[in-house]
């Protein structure tokens, strides 16, 4: 065994003499077969990576449709900090004209300026 395993030709001549036998080669193939992938396998598999592309062709809208989605609601709450920051303007605004016609004339009053 270890000359035929030590010389190339041996070892092809001992496989050639092996696989010449009807049942040992029979015997071999059948214990390879399980191992070896089919056609049908490849198809399978061809249609699963198929389905899978495409699940991730729709989740790549999705993601985009939420990218959109998130811009729009940037968009309304830059348009609420406007609306906000106005309403302060006239809230402020307000005070001050009340303060002015009503507080500044009585301060005056009572420091006897009127």
């Amino acid at each position: 065994i270890d000359e035929i395993g030590a010389d190339k030709r041996l070892k092809m001549r001992l496989a050639e003499l092996i696989i010449s036998e009807p049942d040992v080669r029979l015997f071999m193939i059948n214990s390879i077969l399980p191992d070896v992938a089919k056609k049908e396998d490849i198809r399978e598999l061809r249609s699963e990576i198929a389905q899978l592309r495409g699940e991730m062709a729709q989740l790549r809208g999705e993601i985009a449709q939420l990218r959109g989605e998130i811009s729009q609601l940037r968009g309304e709450i830059d348009q609420l900090r406007r609306e906000m920051y106005s309403n302060f303007k006239w809230t402020i605004g307000i005070i001050l004209t009340i303060w002015g016609a009503t507080v500044i004339p009585i301060l005056l009053r009572l420091i006897g300026a009127i």
